[in-house]
């Protein structure tokens, strides 16, 4: 499988404890970040068979600025297991039970940090340790991009390797 992880783009500021950090939209800065990287996506000849997002409005907006892009919007679904608060390993155990992902599929995961980073580098961690408490870390920056080839997955755990780490700088260069 070909995991493509997504940071939701720039978000709006908290303003006060009153208002739901769920509802922060994308800035325009946002949304011309993601806009960009769909573009990327789209110039390198990428496709998804599923486009997974937290359900959180920024990731939301960012996810389906991608997908309308790649006229993927039919493929998208919100799933609670990748709010702030999820746990990876729920996660693991919803796409290894999915039955429209086949091990060839390629999906794409939109998330948040700290969330994304503590996840690639649980599934990229050296396979030796056994427990998948190697010492990787990576640090995904908003509307930053990387990419996994699964090897290996179950409920419990994948494990695969980074191909790619990209910036939202660096994907606005291939446009070029």
């Amino acid at each position: 499988m070909e995991l493509f992880i997504l940071r939701h783009g720039e978000a709006g500021k908290r303003i006060s404890s009153g208002n739901k950090d769920s509802a922060r939209p994308l800035t325009v800065t946002g949304q011309k970040e993601v806009a960009n990287i769909a573009a990327s996506l789209k110039d390198l000849g990428i496709k998804f068979d599923l486009i997974i997002t937290s359900p959180l409005k920024r990731t939301h907006q960012t996810a389906a600025i991608v997908a309308k892009k790649l006229q993927n919007e039919k493929k998208m679904e919100d799933w609670d297991e990748l709010k702030p608060e999820g746990k990876s390993m729920d996660l693991y155990t919803r796409l290894s039970s999915s039955r429209q992902l086949k091990p060839q599929s390629s999906v794409l995961i939109v998330g948040h940090e700290p969330y994304l980073s503590n996840m690639i580098s649980e599934i990229i961690a050296d396979s030796n340790s056994g427990d998948g408490s190697g010492s990787t870390r990576i640090a995904l920056k908003k509307a930053g991009l990387a990419r996994i080839t699964v090897n290996s997955s179950n409920s419990n755990r994948m494990q695969g390797e980074l191909k790619w780490l990209l910036t939202p700088r660096h994907m606005k260069n291939m446009l070029k």
